[in-house]
């Protein structure tokens, strides 16, 4: 298996240990439910992001530590800000599509406020 990076990154505030946990992890292409399952359960926080790049921005899931869900907002914004501050932060925006939900754009102005600069890396 392939090292994929895991940031945990505390939504809506400033300081690490504070405000609303969400692990995000990026990949190249998507893996097995199974083994996206797993992640988050070793994550063990509420929710964790995953995304894969396409063509026109990002798609994205959330899993807890037991099953797939539908939608998880502040895992959303985490994943927005992980891509923003350290995988493309010469960008202004960015845009993901759920699984079988409507299309997300963010800014960096829109996110600003709403996440300190401090959170953990992972490496698995």
């Amino acid at each position: 298996m392939s090292q994929s990076r895991i940031f945990q990154i505390d939504a809506f505030a400033e300081q690490v240990f504070r405000g609303n946990p969400a692990a995000v992890c990026p990949l190249k292409s998507w893996l097995d439910d199974d083994t996206l399952t797993a992640i988050s359960a070793e994550n063990n926080v509420s929710e964790t992001a995953f995304f894969v790049p396409t063509d026109d921005g990002y798609h994205i899931r959330w899993f807890t530590p037991t099953v797939e869900v539908v939608l998880c907002g502040h895992a959303t914004l985490a994943s927005a800000f992980v891509i923003l501050t350290e995988l493309d932060p010469s960008a202004d925006s960015v845009r993901s599509r759920p699984t079988g939900v409507f299309p997300n754009s963010f800014t960096r102005a829109r996110l600003q406020g709403l996440y300190g600069s401090k959170y953990r890396k992972t490496r698995i």
